[in-house]
């Protein structure tokens, strides 16, 4: 009888211990999904410092990598739309010489990524 008792908790802790361990990964699935902004907000930040000194080339490299970053972020679409648009803005002013509309549109694609 007791062998029958000790199977039967065991296989009652290996099922209740399987079906957790099942939840974990699923939950864990479902953050990976989520891009955060991170890597654009990175590449944003080190063009407004690159245009502060007036070199204009890596800022341009910095702004295609935030462009394609932004590209990849999940949240609110039409923030993340008004958020590529201004990157795209800032891009066209650079081409432009227009330091300050520059720096200005990187300031709105600041905020609108982090209030995502």
């Amino acid at each position: 009888m007791s062998i029958i008792k000790n199977t039967t908790l065991i296989l009652l802790l290996a099922f209740s211990l399987g079906s957790i361990s099942v939840i974990a990964n699923a939950e864990e699935a479902v953050k990976s999904s989520v891009y955060s902004p991170n890597e654009a907000i990175m590449h944003i930040e080190k063009a407004k410092v690159e245009i502060m000194h007036n070199d204009f080339v890596p800022p341009s490299e910095h702004l295609k990598a935030a462009r394609a970053e932004s590209k990849k972020v999940t949240g609110n679409p039409d923030i993340v739309k008004k958020a590529t648009s201004s990157i795209i803005q800032a891009q066209i002013k650079i081409k432009l010489g227009d330091i300050k509309g520059a720096t200005d549109e990187l300031n709105k694609v600041l905020e609108l990524y982090k209030s995502l």
